[in-house]
């Protein structure tokens, strides 16, 4: 385990570096950067370059992919986490990366730093990915093994974090890889690639904050979002917050005879049942008491039978909430019951339970503090446990929505990026209903720096269910828009 630098390796518009550098495979030194703007034959060579990259990367992702890198102990080995970073901590020193440290965060998870100097002078951009990824469910329902990245009869690769965000990673490399083919590296880069996203433990967030010089950057881009819909190059300008409570309900002492003491005795999971359907109104809307839950979204639509498909709702069966799908997950707080601690039905006694309980999730829309609603979440569900049951509550992690300055130089670099890389088509801005905890931190820490979301995960890819998988076409036209996108902005800084 290498040791973080204890001190800025470079600080925003300088390519000097001085933090403790550890041993490296040198890259290719940087050559004076191309200054042809994103279309034309600079352009050209980047996408070739890209294209004939892609048989390496597909094989770095099959390598990154058979990681079961699920942050979470209690289901897989640490190794496997720590197998992952060390790959990309090689993967960033055999591009010539400095610095590069696995760092110990608060929450016991390793995130990967490297920095590659650029031009002196020249701005610096901090790339963000993850390595860490979500449990595969259910194996048996993968139609190809989850931690072997598979070729589908759709054309696209197939595996758990493909898409989300190994993928992310890997078009990172790829655009830097464009580059330094291309005339050299036009900024200076920093890359964090995080080993606890997926758990919003918040490792990364505490460790930034206590190591404030480490990701200092001009312009972020965080390659953790996606297209809104494949082949729609779109940027990211909305995430909600969230927050993840346990909350457990006691009745008795031990579980009763269902027959001798049923019909008095109180039942704590029944009890728990009422308390987390007093969380959605009849239509379904989320229901927090105190907590605002009619926001609008005023940009791009999602279309009822859209998202229908995108969702594969079964048929017959109606959405939830009121007002718009875009309302509904960009603007509006969702709570969702991720788990339950009860006997399985095979197996089950005829009891009155003692003992139940619960994990519930809380989508925070921007423009709500995470913390309010935290404490709202909190008050709401220990004030409708019915029985007078005895119920106890902890918050198990956490992050602030986030909400983007569409209206900064870097989102006119991306938005021309984007648009040669996807032959001429305009570049949209969507919201996610997801949440990336770091972004918050970051806006916090460094205030003038401008943060775009990019990234695979468009619908197709079924981040987080089974079948997740990546588009080899996004991900080559999205590591095109990075190169174009780092070459256009630091001609404009």
């Amino acid at each position: 385990m290498q040791q973080p630098p204890s001190h800025p390796t470079a600080t925003p518009g300088s390519s000097a570096s001085s933090g403790q550098s550890v041993p490296e495979v040198p890259g290719t030194p940087a050559a004076p950067a191309d200054t042809t703007g994103a279309a034309g034959p600079a352009a050209s060579g980047i996408a070739a370059t890209v294209s004939s990259l892609m048989p390496r990367a597909k094989d770095e992702l099959a390598e990154l992919v058979a990681f079961r890198s699920v942050a979470d102990p209690e289901q897989f080995p640490r190794s496997e986490c720590e197998g992952a970073a060390a790959w990309v901590a090689q993967a960033l020193r055999a591009e010539g990366f400095q610095d590069v440290a696995a760092l110990d965060t608060p929450d016991g998870t390793q995130s990967v730093y490297g920095f590659l100097p650029g031009p002196q002078g020249a701005p610096t951009v901090l790339l963000y990915a993850h390595y860490d990824v979500q449990p595969p469910l259910d194996e048996a329902a993968w139609s190809t093994p989850p931690f072997e990245l598979t070729d589908g009869p759709d054309g696209r690769w197939y595996g758990r974090g493909s898409a989300d965000c190994k993928g992310g990673f890997v078009m990172h490399l790829l655009a830097l890889r464009a580059l330094q083919a291309n005339g050299g590296l036009p900024v200076s880069v920093k890359v964090i690639v995080e080993g606890s996203e997926e758990q919003g433990t918040g490792g990364l967030e505490r460790y930034a904050r206590t190591h404030p010089e480490l990701l200092a950057a001009d312009t972020i881009v965080i390659g953790d979002a996606g297209n809104f819909r494949c082949g729609m190059p779109t940027v990211t300008t909305s995430l909600r917050g969230m927050t993840l409570v346990r909350v457990q309900v006691d009745t008795l002492e031990g579980n009763l005879h269902s027959g001798l003491f049923g019909g008095a005795a109180p039942d704590a999971l029944a009890a728990l049942m009422r308390t987390l359907d007093s969380l959605r109104d009849a239509e379904g809307n989320t229901v927090v008491d105190g907590l605002e839950a009619g926001g609008s979204w005023e940009g791009l639509a999602y279309p009822d039978e859209d998202f229908r498909r995108d969702a594969k709702v079964l048929d017959g069966v109606g959405l939830v909430g009121g007002g718009t799908v875009s309302d509904r997950l960009w603007a509006r707080p969702a709570v969702t019951v991720l788990g339950i601690d009860c006997p399985p039905v095979v197996g089950a006694t005829p009891s009155v339970h003692a003992s139940a309980r619960a994990l519930v999730s809380l989508r925070i829309p921007p423009g709500t503090d995470t913390e309010k609603a935290i404490g709202l979440l909190v008050a709401h569900l220990e004030s409708h446990v019915p029985w007078n049951a005895r119920v106890a509550t902890e918050v198990v992690g956490q992050g602030q929505p986030f909400s983007a300055d569409t209206s900064s130089p870097a989102y006119a670099a991306m938005a021309e990026a984007l648009r040669t890389a996807y032959d001429g088509l305009e570049m949209q801005t969507a919201g996610m209903g997801g949440s990336i905890p770091l972004c918050n931190a970051l806006a916090e820490l460094y205030p003038d720096a401008e943060i775009l979301l990019i990234g695979l995960s468009e619908p197709d890819a079924r981040i987080h269910a089974v079948n997740e998988s990546v588009d080899p076409r996004e991900l080559e036209r999205m590591a095109v828009a990075e190169a174009l996108f780092l070459r256009t902005y630091a001609q404009q800084a």
